[in-house]
Formats: C-alpha cells, structure tokens, sequence
C-alpha cells in the first residue's frame, strides 16, 4: 500500500503521494489467533470490523465461545477506511425519520444514535483504547443559503420532537468554525466526536482477544449451511483453512462480504468514498482553517467531509467516484478531491498533498441501518457514512440478543427493500448514474 501514484498531467502537489491509508501508517494493528481453527464455538463472527469486534468483545464478556472470522486482516474494510468522525443522527434527516416511521419509532432510532456515540466512548474508556477520541462537535456547513434557512427549521424540530440540543451558526459567525468562504451558515451538534480509526479497531480487536475471543485473519468463509451437531441445531462455516460448526453466526463484513446470504445480497449498495491527506500543517494555519477543530462536512448530497488529523494534516474526503474503490478510481478520486479541496480552502493551494485511499460504504437503498436476523443469521448493515458509532453500537446490542442479555435495537423489523439491479453486485454499473443524479439534485436545490 505503500507505493507512489505517477499520472501523467497530475498537478505537481499531488504527483508523487502514496496510495496509502494514512490511519494505517500511524497504527499498530494485532495479529490474530494462530494456530488451527476452533472446530466449534458458540458464535461465529463474519468479519473484523467495528461491528464484529465490538460483537465479539460483548459476547466474550459475557461467557459465550466466540470466533472471529476474516478474510483480509483486522479493520481491513471501511473501519480503517473513513474519515474518523464519530457522529450524531443518520442519514436521513430527523423530519423524513418521522415521515417514514412515525414519531415514536424515530425518537428511538435518533436515541439509538446518540447512545452509539456514548457506546463507543465506553468502551474506549473501558479497555483504555488510545485512539484520540475526543467529543469536539460537528458542524454541517450550508452550501446554499436555502439549505442554511433549513437549519432554523430543523433544529427546533430536533429540540421539539428529540430533546436534542443543535446550533445555528449564522454566515456572519462561520468564520469561528471555518476558514473558508464559500459556505452560507452552519448547524452544530456538540455531541458528536472524532477518533483515529486504525487505533480505534486495533485497540477493539486486542481488546476481543484478552477476552477469551479467537481471530483468525486471512481465512475467507466460502459458504455457510444449515446443519446440527450433538443434536443442536446451528450452522456449519466452510472456510479456506476448514470448517467450523457455531450454535449462531453474525455476518458482520460491511460491503465485502453479503453474498454468503443470497437473501441479503441484493440489498447491499457498494458506494465508494476517497480521502485525501495532506502534509502536516503549521499550527497558525490549521487554527485558521478548523479553529475549534470539529468534524465538518457540507450540506450536499454528493458530499465533501473534512477535518484535521492529531498531528495537524487536513483530511479531506467525499464521493469523488460513486463506484468502489479501484486503482483507477483511486487515482482519479486525487485529481477530484485535491481541487475540490482548494476551492474550499484556497489557504492549502501550495500543501503538498501525501496520502490518497479509498473504501467502500455498504448503503442499503433506503440509505438506513438495518439490524436483525435473516435466514437464521445474525447481520447489521447500512452505515451510510455514520459506521464508527452505529456499526459498534449495532454489534454490541446483537451480541447482547445472542447471549440473552436483552439487547435492543430500533432498525430490526423496518421495511427493507431490495436494491434495483445494477446497484448491486461486483459491478454495479447504476451507480455512476446515480451519482450523476445527486449531482442534479445539488445543482436544482
């Protein structure tokens, strides 16, 4: 991962970075269990990302065999692949949640994120996680003065219907939160926080080991089956390295690994997301560009998100390409962001830009998490953007039901379409198309 971009006619400040995760280079990620697989364990985990070490942690802290099963290494996926950004609310507004599900399903799932963020709090303080956590706020910035007069509405709606406290930031005041130019206002939330997401998956797989759980990385799970063993029932897991019987499995892979429930195959949308990373920043110029260091990003639905890292680079990411992450797209997502950057900063014209690397989201077409069970097996997917604090949330309650310690969850047992075809799959060559939609749509609004 450590090798050079060259492109030809690539601006000079970024023709020579590293197609690298820059969150990777500053972290120390354990190695897994050694030695030959467990031959049966109570709970099969699919999948070392936040969802299945955070399920993993609960389950062995409450006395359940448990089994962790990934095909790459520890956080390969999009837990060491984001921006960082631990955040309030979903995807979807507060008002279209009370559109959609009515008023009292919509106050718990807006609880169920607020309690995602406290969750993960938890368990940093709680198995002494160093990874700079830290409840500094976001802020979403207007792109447009209409999305700003939006603001207004939805953060009394938010207060009224969510006892949930958010702040107005009007252009006159923006340049307390940012040091650009170009937005129209501003809506704080307090509650929201950054960490280092390496450090943070790293520090949530050692803490899975030291608590009984197995990891074994590198070991694909080829299929699952149905089956018993000692008269009870269960499912048996054939993987690269051989099979495994357990009592319940989680599929916990984000959107590299659904299609072991052919059930849930299509109702997985693969987007992808790229992050620039630039040289370190003087101290006087990162005050000036995010002078209380929140986690920004803006008001469109072809999204920008951006904020500082510890050691003061700025971190600049969206839908630079709709598509996964591929070489090429990675390489043009460079180009994209980089300029994008600079028309929101122009302060950063002459930084030197040192990382680029990208990942896949896993939406659902709803753009909801969804939680629950399906054809016997335990899942959690749907993050849309908001996967550090709602993936662990999400795998610690599911670990909770599994082990019969009352674990809720408000997304199990909503409508859960299927994605249309060509959203889906290994080439899903809708998207584009439906980020040329979203392009429209922040163009018209």
């Amino acid at each position: 991962m450590g090798s050079p971009i060259l492109v030809e006619r690539m601006p000079n400040e970024i023709a020579n970075l590293r197609y690298a995760n820059y969150w990777l280079t500053q972290s120390d990620i354990p190695p897994g269990t050694e030695g030959p697989l467990l031959e049966s364990v109570d709970v099969a985990v699919i999948g070392a990302g936040f969802a299945g070490l955070a399920a993993a942690l609960e389950l062995s802290k409450l006395g359940a065999r448990t089994m962790v099963l990934e095909s790459k290494t520890v956080g390969w996926g999009a837990s060491c692949r984001n921006g960082g950004m631990v955040l309030t609310g979903l995807k979807l507004s507060a008002e279209t949640l009370v559109r959609h599900y009515g008023i009292e399903v919509a106050q718990r799932m807006y609880s169920a994120s607020l309690a995602a963020i406290d969750c993960v709090e938890e368990i940093v303080r709680a198995e002494a996680i160093e990874c700079n956590f830290r409840r500094c706020g976001h802020v979403e910035v207007a792109s447009k003065k209409p999305h700003f007069v939006s603001y207004a509405r939805s953060a009394e709606f938010i207060a009224r219907h969510f006892q949930h406290t958010v702040r107005i930031v009007s252009p006159s005041q923006l340049a307390q939160e940012i040091g650009s130019e170009i937005y129209h206002g501003g809506l704080v939330d307090d509650a929201s926080a950054g960490l280092q997401p390496a450090r943070y998956v790293a520090g949530l797989g050692r803490a899975a080991l030291k608590t009984g759980a197995a990891i074994y990385e590198n070991c694909p799970v080829e299929r699952l089956e149905r089956t018993s063993q000692r008269g009870e029932a269960g499912f048996a897991l054939f993987t690269s390295r051989g099979k495994v019987f357990a009592r319940e499995v989680f599929v916990a892979t984000g959107a590299y690994g659904y299609s072991l429930v052919p059930a849930m195959h299509k109702k997985v949308i693969p987007i992808g997301s790229f992050i620039i990373a630039t040289e370190p920043l003087p101290d006087s110029l990162s005050k000036q560009l995010s002078p209380r260091d929140r986690m920004i990003y803006d008001s469109r639905h072809y999204l920008h998100y951006f904020r500082l890292t510890p050691d003061n680079r700025m971190l600049f990411g969206g839908r630079a390409a709709f598509l996964p992450e591929t070489p090429s797209s990675v390489r043009h997502s460079a180009v994209i962001l980089r300029r994008d950057m600079v028309r929101v900063f122009p302060q950063l014209r002459d930084a030197k830009v040192e990382y680029i690397w990208g990942g896949t989201l896993d939406f659902c077409f709803d753009t909801m998490p969804h939680a629950g069970k399906m054809a016997g097996v335990h899942y959690a997917i749907g993050f849309a953007g908001h996967g550090v604090a709602m993936a662990t949330y999400l795998g610690t309650q599911i670990a909770r039901k599994i082990a019969a310690r009352n674990g809720q969850q408000p997304f199990d047992g909503i409508a859960f379409p299927n994605a249309p075809a060509g959203f889906y799959g290994e080439r899903p060559w809708l998207l584009p198309l439906a980020g040329a939609f979203y392009k429209v749509l922040d163009w018209i609004s």
